[in-house]
């Protein structure tokens, strides 16, 4: 597979080559499968379907087994729900229900962190900010906190937690109003960033210069933060309307990349161990929630506002200069993968669509409808299986692999 997602000055935490997605944005944290012996004619190969609860909750794929998170859609005395699903069958493995909030703000709500696998154990993240951390193989928690409470929030907001857990060597960290690292042995906590306006972004662990760091994306703008401490490096200013900077940064040797919606744009930066200097900004990419993938030196993603008038359209733009090379609608708000070089594409409305990843245009090779209803969630392919999920619940697996 080719990609420019590259490791060199500074980069993703640990890459690794594996059919698993363990966590948001699989396990080289670029949106990209490592999967090579996939057939596109075979999405419409629906293997088994079943219901996880309301909710925008990715799925993390480890061992045999998913993960993800749903609610069962009460107002009041609500519940959500952490499931472990057997990745063939889609029978339920075990599961752990326990009372949260659903804030349906202009959408369905119910959770929205993928949940994130690591050696044995699974941390999830609930709607209202519930941290759990369980051991993968039967459900026995291992420990629990309350963000909302640890990041002295009086109540979540508007659009609750949605930033996935990032494991960061011996820590996991969460968005909230403040960054928060916690221990992943007993979940005590390690440091707190400055506070800030609650963020909905996921955040991303890189190096520099052999330097531990994190990078996420505040309502105020983009933060880089010491790893160790917590203690910030860098903040640029990068203010969306309504306070909706809900994308993760995208990292790539010394260059870090963020696009938002409402109009806002995107832009690219070069971190030099103290500062982020801007490269280029453009309104011509505008992530609302979804964030683009890089291959071959160019990014392709949604831009458009799920509630917006304005075009939704699925673009590709030279990474390094922020030229666009084509645009493409007909996917609404739509969600994208990729790999082995070609584009998953998920429309808002269900369609999965198949392209080749090409800067001259969108070639289409295959076309189906998998789902229905509101479908904000991004597909996942693993081990030769591609899971789709809309708002209420309905997770679809595909079978794509040469065992299907």
């Amino acid at each position: 597979m080719k990609s420019i997602i590259a490791f060199l000055i500074i980069g993703i935490i640990k890459p690794v080559i594996a059919a698993d997605w363990p966590n948001w944005q699989g396990p080289n944290f670029n949106g990209i499968s490592s999967e090579e012996n996939w057939d596109p004619d075979k999405i419409g190969n629906v293997i088994w379907k079943s219901k996880v609860g309301i909710g925008f909750s990715g799925v993390a794929v480890a061992d045999g087994r998913i993960f993800t998170l749903g609610h069962d859609g009460k107002r009041r005395g609500g519940s959500e729900t952490v499931y472990c699903l057997d990745a063939k069958s889609g029978k339920t493995i075990w599961s752990d229900t326990y009372e949260a909030e659903l804030l349906p703000n202009l959408h369905e709500g119910g959770p929205a962190a993928t949940p994130t696998v690591h050696k044995g154990i699974v941390y999830t993240l609930g709607k209202d900010g519930k941290l759990k951390s369980y051991n993968s193989k039967d459900g026995k928690k291992v420990w629990q906190r309350d963000v909302l409470k640890d990041s002295e929030m009086s109540k979540p907001a508007a659009w609750g937690f949605a930033g996935s857990p990032l494991v960061s060597g011996d820590s996991i960290i969460v968005e909230a109003a403040h960054t928060i690292s916690y221990s992943l042995k007993d979940g005590e906590i390690l440091w707190k960033s400055d506070r800030y306006k609650p963020a909905y972004a996921s955040p991303v662990a890189f190096k520099y210069n052999n330097k531990d760091l994190i990078v996420t994306l505040k309502s105020e703008g983009l933060l880089v933060l010491d790893a160790d401490t917590g203690k910030t490096v860098t903040l640029s200013e990068w203010k969306t309307r309504f306070s909706t900077n809900a994308t993760t940064p995208i990292v790539i040797g010394n260059e870090v990349f963020i696009s938002t919606g409402y109009g806002r744009g995107c832009a690219l930066y070069k971190f030099d161990g103290a500062s982020l200097n801007e490269v280029y900004t453009n309104k011509s990419l505008s992530n609302h929630m979804a964030n683009c993938v890089v291959i071959d030196g160019h990014l392709y993603g949604i831009t458009g506002n799920t509630h917006g008038a304005e075009k939704k359209e699925l673009v590709c733009m030279d990474f390094e200069t922020g030229k666009v090379k084509w645009k493409e609608g007909g996917f609404g708000c739509g969600t994208i993968t990729a790999a082995n070089n070609k584009l998953i594409v998920f429309s808002e409305r269900g369609e999965l669509a198949v392209g080749v990843a090409s800067p001259e245009k969108f070639e289409s090779l295959s076309r189906e409808q998998v789902n229905r209803g509101r479908c904000w969630t991004v597909p996942v392919l693993s081990n030769g299986i591609i899971y789709t999920r809309n708002a209420t619940g309905n997770l679809v697996s595909i079978g794509v692999g040469e065992e299907f």
